[in-house]
C-alpha cells in the first residue's frame, strides 16, 4: 500500500518476511518525520477514518537523527498503549540541533480507540533500529524503519 497526497508518496510498505518495513518520505526532515508517524498508525488502523479531535503534545530527544526517529515513534506508540488514542495528524513545531544531539517538539491529533468504529489491522509490539536508514537527497528525505508486530 502506498499513501499518496498531491502526487507525492507519503510512505510505502516494503517487503519483509515477519515484520512491517516502511519507507516514509518528505521534502524535508519535518515532513518525513510526520509521514513516518502517519505510516505507523496506518499499520494499526485505517487512518483516513480517524477524527483529529484530541490534541496532545510530544517532546523527544535523540543523540542522532536515527535515535530521534526511534524516540519519536516510540513516544507515539507508548501514548497509544497508555491512553488508547489513535493519532492521524502530526504537526512538528520544532526540530533542532542541541548540544547533546537533536530535539523534536510536536502537536499530535487523534481520537480514542473504539473497536466498533476502528478497523484493527496489526498490533505493533515495538519500534526497532534494525535496518533503520535516513537517506538525504536534494529536496527528498527517505526514512526506512521496521516495526516489530
Amino acid at each position: 500500500m502506498v499513501e499518496i497526497v498531491a502526487n507525492e508518496k507519503k510512505f510505502e510498505f516494503l517487503e519483509h518476511t515477519a515484520d512491517v518495513y516502511i519507507a516514509a518520505y518528505g521534502k524535508d526532515m519535518i515532513e518525513a518525520f510526520e509521514n513516518a508517524a502517519f505510516a505507523m498508525f496506518e499499520v494499526m488502523t485505517d487512518v483516513s477514518n480517524l477524527k483529529a479531535d484530541i490534541e496532545d503534545y510530544v517532546e523527544v530527544e535523540g543523540e542522532d537523527e536515527q535515535a530521534l526517529l526511534y524516540n519519536w515513534l516510540e513516544a507515539l506508540l507508548v501514548k497509544f498503549e497508555l491512553n488508547d488514542i489513535l493519532f492521524s495528524k502530526f504537526k512538528i513545531l520544532k526540530m533542532e540541533t542541541t548540544p547533546s544531539g537533536f530535539e523534536l517538539k510536536a502537536e499530535v491529533f487523534g481520537e480514542k480507540f473504539n473497536p466498533e468504529k476502528h478497523v484493527q489491522k496489526v498490533g505493533i509490539k515495538a519500534v526497532t533500529y534494525h535496518r533503520m536508514q535516513i537517506i538525504k537527497e536534494k529536496n527528498r528525505i527517505t526514512m526506512k524503519f521496521i516495526l516489530d508486530i
